[in-house]
């Protein structure tokens, strides 16, 4: 069973429990002294993060098969005085376009729904609720052309891929994600903006996540999409398909640690003023391949043969900035809201590999 923390400081609904994002983010809040109480659509796929992590505290799970039935987090909302959502689909390629939209998008209303619900009849219970949105609700992915330059703010909408995704249907490809985040992130603010509900709403908007994740993966397979870089060039692929933009043309390789995202989350609920109404991009570094090459080759000389050697030096900053992009992405806005800098990319880079080793 579940220890409890002789410090509780209340109780986390996040929903999304059995996420790579949703993983990590337990795991902080649980050692900061909250219970959480994680949604998952079926018990059984959060069993070994439940193993895991219930060391830390008070972790507990609720089955909601359906996020979009109407009342779906009716029950969940009871006792729990922060919502941190991050359930969401997520896949770099999706077949059917307008049920990824509406699961992302309802989904959202759902929780609010429920909180808003819960909070009219128990004022004062919910102070807080992050919402995990994405960069691909910020940029728009059709300005990608050599000559385009601009940096990228919380000022910044996508405005082109639910047009995309409707005329192309699942044509449309990893636009389907982006559309989906940028349709859910719409409706949040909409409901703020049409509700006024008493609670402190804010969004988080990250780049590409990588970094080590809560829980070991079974198999290379497994390997969070957005970590699978940093694994693939430790283990020996070209850096040529190490790349995101390999995998999908015009993506950006643009990362922040998942630990990063996690501490984002847990201060957003821990501060309702500063953050209501505000959005949160996390972008720390621009770092392609080439650099998790040379990092890891002088990190792990032993594995010099493995790791292609590609072009040290080349095709990055030194300080994984933005200097020498015409496209650009600031993430300064929650450092100075928190106060706390980025993990460096060498700790990330090197992080990653050391928990993954047992499948490189």
């Amino acid at each position: 069973m579940p220890t409890t923390n002789s410090n509780n400081k209340g109780t986390v609904l996040l929903t999304g429990l059995n996420g790579y994002i949703a993983g990590v983010t337990a795991e902080a809040f649980l050692k900061a002294g909250y219970s959480v109480r994680g949604t998952v659509r079926s018990a059984s796929s959060a069993k070994t993060l439940l193993d895991a992590l219930s060391h830390y505290g008070n972790l507990s799970i609720v089955e909601i098969p359906d996020i979009t039935k109407p009342g779906a987090f009716d029950e969940a909302v009871k006792g729990v005085s922060y919502i941190a959502h991050l359930a969401s689909p997520v896949s770099f390629s999706f077949d059917d376009p307008q049920g990824v939209i509406n699961t992302a998008k309802t989904g959202a209303l759902r929780v609010l729904e429920s909180a808003h619900k819960h909070q009219l009849s128990h004022p004062g219970s919910i102070t807080s609720l992050v919402f995990m949105s994405s960069i691909a609700a910020v940029r728009s992915p059709n300005n990608s052309s050599p000559e385009f330059t601009h940096t990228y703010t919380e000022k910044d909408w996508n405005t082109t891929s639910e047009t995309t995704v409707q005329e192309k249907g699942s044509a449309a490809g990893f636009e389907v994600y982006q559309a989906s985040k940028t349709a859910a992130e719409k409706a949040v603010w909409d409901f703020r903006t049409q509700n006024n509900p008493s609670f402190s709403i804010s969004s988080i908007n990250p780049v590409f996540v990588t970094g080590p994740p809560a829980i070991l993966p079974h198999s290379p397979d497994k390997i969070p999409q957005t970590a699978q870089p940093i694994y693939a060039v430790a283990a020996g692929h070209p850096l040529s398909k190490a790349s995101v933009g390999s995998i999908v043309p015009g993506l950006i390789d643009a990362y922040v640690d998942v630990r990063d995202v996690a501490r984002a989350v847990v201060w957003g609920v821990e501060h309702p003023k500063e953050s209501d109404g505000e959005r949160y991009i996390l972008s720390a570094w621009y770092a392609p391949p080439q650099s998790v090459a040379d990092i890891l080759r002088k990190e792990f000389p032993e594995k010099m043969e493995q790791i292609e050697e590609g072009n040290p030096g080349k095709g990055y900053d030194s300080d994984y900035g933005w200097k020498s992009r015409k496209v650009g992405i600031d993430g300064t806005k929650v450092v100075k809201a928190t106060g706390v800098e980025y993990i460096p990319w060498e700790k990330t880079v090197v992080d990653t590999v050391r928990f993954l080793e047992p499948l490189v």
